[in-house]
């Protein structure tokens, strides 16, 4: 029989905030490095290529695994831990150490998800990286209602939706979520059999998607309208237009608790919340999408060659972002549309003009993702310089 593993006091803590983040890379900060122990040692020294060591080498019986990063670089790590599909628990040093009596104190100060991410060197510019959240509302023979919510936090976008399904490969739901390609998808513990026709059409279409499993609780009518309202400070929702939404509500209260949980700070760059566009547009389905490559080519699902890289002469990630929507919901409204044209038609008949606002867009930063870093928490002096400010 083995001994049981000596624990120092670091080790301790280590261990006691690790129980608390199962499902997460922990990123233990000791001095001017972000630590690993154990078995999260042996996955990252994997994922990112370090050297594997261990501590308490001299004595066999209590060597422990273990790699790190330097804090200064820790983003490019990061990145790659997400893009590999992991989730990471940064926890820092929440005291100095020259007043701690024993060991510094430490917290996790956010969990960094592929869906829930501002980091620059993670995410795309030029599209929305979502994270999702689906549950089930009504479920007979005849009919299943789904709500849907999509949010991204480096920007804000707060958007729900609810599908009438009715079949049991969910088509409505999975159009919306083909077309919006979320990063990371939650679901009720509860429903994870009845969504499995759904989640491996999903799996199909959108790859190794990250799938985060939720206590019930999070989806329950009550508490999701309660942690709606109390962040927008309102007794409802109808001014949001989503009033008619109950489903839709259930998946974005989940998906904001989610998001408070995981950022464990201010989130009221997040202003509002509105309804995924229905009406006034068209609505065209994933494999019209695909096969007439809107957004990505059919072969490989890149973007060079589609007919968004065709378009895309935009100054600003902005205006790449919102062009990016444009055409996943093109205008279905005449009047809209030819106004449209009407304003294009005025800027292109003058070319020194139109020379002259794209010189003053290409100074603009991307301001939505800094100044959501910068309420976060997260931002630097970088980004505080790209402000202005």
């Amino acid at each position: 029989m083995s001994k049981p593993l000596k624990m120092t006091p670091m080790l301790r803590q280590y261990m006691e905030i690790k129980e608390q983040y199962q499902d997460a890379i922990l990123f233990y900060r000791m001095g001017d490095f972000y630590e690993m122990f154990l078995d999260d040692a042996v996955t990252a020294s994997r994922v990112l290529g370090i050297t594997l060591t261990t501590r308490s080498a001299k004595d066999a019986a209590n060597k422990i695994p273990m790699c790190g990063v330097p804090f200064h670089a820790v983003s490019g790590y990061l990145g790659k831990m997400i893009k590999a599909g992991y989730r990471v628990a940064i926890c820092e040093q929440v005291e100095d150490p020259k007043e701690a009596k024993g060991i510094v104190r430490r917290e996790v100060v956010r969990v960094v998800t592929p869906g829930v991410t501002t980091d620059e060197q993670i995410l795309d510019e030029k599209s929305n990286t979502f994270v999702a959240a689906l549950c089930i509302d009504k479920h007979n023979k005849k009919q299943t209602i789904i709500g849907l919510a999509f949010l991204d936090v480096s920007t804000g976008n707060f958007l729900i939706n609810q599908a009438d399904c009715r079949n049991e490969r969910f088509a409505p739901a999975l159009d919306d979520l083909t077309r919006m390609q979320p990063a990371e998808l939650l679901i009720a513990e509860k429903d994870q059999d009845t969504l499995a026709p759904l989640l491996e059409d999903l799996r199909s279409l959108l790859g190794d998607i990250c799938l985060t499993i939720r206590g019930d609780m999070h989806f329950d009518r009550e508490i999701a309208a309660t942690t709606l309202t109390e962040h927008f400070g309102t007794t409802g929702l109808a001014g949001f237009g989503c009033d008619q939404l109950p489903a839709g509500t259930r998946a974005g209260g989940a998906l904001l608790a989610y998001i408070q949980e995981t950022q464990k700070t201010d989130i009221s760059h997040i202003r509002k919340i509105s309804p995924l566009a229905q009406s006034g547009y068209l609505v065209i389905d994933d494999a019209s999408r695909r096969n007439l490559e809107l957004t990505e080519t059919i072969i490989g699902g890149k973007r060079t060659g589609s007919l968004l890289w065709v378009l895309d002469l935009t100054c600003t990630p902005m205006g790449a972002r919102f062009l990016h929507n444009q055409i996943l919901f093109p205008l279905q409204d005449e009047d809209k549309i030819h106004q449209r044209l009407g304003s294009l038609e005025h800027l292109l008949s003058d070319g020194r003009m139109l020379d002259t606002i794209r010189q003053y867009l290409d100074d603009i930063y991307d301001i939505e993702r800094l100044c959501s870093r910068l309420s976060l928490g997260q931002g630097n002096a970088r980004d505080m310089n790209s402000l202005g400010l």
